[in-house]
């Protein structure tokens, strides 16, 4: 129901009729796990029925493209890293960024240390495992930065390795180093036997060049219709109400996410522990979205070499501060 409606009804002392709650569906960017806990904590915790909503919460997968989905009506809102969701803008297909509960990039790059790699410059002459599909990029200013060519080995050049959704590259040594997230992939190669002493790991977050990654994002249409708006405005009110309990109750939050794993793929000791980083990078964000992080990603795209992921800057066409303004 309007919450404009609820508060003229509760100024005259007026009960609320039993009318059906506003229904939302969520796309999630990957499969159901800590990373996206805040979403189902408020499903689980009862916040999102608090604010008048019936989520239902759509797992990802490698088959699953967000932003094909709710481009085909298949979602109202989605969970979608930034260089993805602009690529996807400037091709016409018009997201805009309604909240941003990750403040910080987990993403980093994971080598041998006996391979020789104590600090970037050292990447040079190495075979890197990097994920493409727009996540790419953020690498690719990283080298156009440090003025190292991704065309192949070299004095001044790299070997790119288009890598998988596994880490099984840098334990069989195909590569000196691969893309991991903090509270992922990095606990993949620590729980295969590997000493954290004889890891090298750069936090693109500490080398300038991160990218914003799981935003809330909608099609640029529905934010003209208010109703749509003020059902946002309780959504994401509500999943930053999760997220933030998320963070004060690591293991509880871990815990209603395994309830929800339909798979039963995860275990409790990997999604505890990826609760405990996921809240790191959530800490120190109220939802709404910081200009200046916007810009930089932006930025970081326009630099990524030959073919970066996007041509011109979106501005603030690409954002908007109408959803989460309702937070403060």
């Amino acid at each position: 129901m309007n919450s404009k409606i609820l508060g003229a009804l509760a100024a005259f002392g007026l009960a609320a009729p039993a009318w059906a709650a506003d229904d939302v569906t969520l796309q999630l960017k990957w499969v159901t796990q800590a990373q996206f806990a805040g979403y189902y904590v408020a499903l689980e915790n009862g916040y999102y029925e608090e604010a008048d909503l019936n989520v239902t919460i759509l797992p990802g997968g490698p088959d699953i493209a967000p932003t094909q989905v709710i481009a085909g009506g298949g979602a109202d809102v989605t969970v979608e890293w930034m260089p993805a969701a602009l690529a996807a803008r400037e091709k016409g297909l018009p997201l805009v960024n309604i909240a941003q509960p990750f403040k910080s990039s987990g993403m980093m790059l994971t080598c041998w240390k006996d391979a020789g790699i104590s600090s970037p410059e050292d990447l040079k002459n190495r075979t890197l495992g990097v994920w493409f599909f727009g996540n790419e990029f953020p690498f690719m200013s990283w080298m156009s930065q440090l003025g190292i060519s991704t065309d192949g080995k070299g004095e001044n050049g790299v070997e790119v390795l288009k890598q998988g959704f596994n880490v099984d590259p840098l334990l069989q040594r195909q590569a000196d180093c691969i893309s991991t997230m903090t509270y992922n992939e990095y606990w993949q190669v620590i729980d295969a036997g590997v000493n954290p002493d004889d890891l090298v790991t750069f936090k693109y977050e500490d080398q300038g060049v991160a990218t914003l990654e799981d935003g809330l994002y909608v099609l640029e249409e529905r934010l003209d219709d208010p109703e749509f708006v003020d059902k946002m405005q309780r959504f994401v009110s509500a999943s930053m109400q999760g997220w933030k309990w998320a963070e004060d109750n690591p293991e509880d939050a871990a815990m209603i996410v395994l309830d929800y794993d339909e798979t039963g793929a995860q275990t409790e000791k990997h999604q505890k522990r990826m609760m405990e980083e996921v809240a790191k990078l959530t800490s120190g964000s109220n939802g709404a979205l910081d200009p200046a992080d916007f810009e930089r990603t932006v930025a970081t795209l326009l630099a990524g070499g030959s073919d970066p992921v996007i041509t011109a800057d979106p501005g603030q066409a690409a954002w908007t501060h109408a959803v989460s303004d309702a937070l403060k």
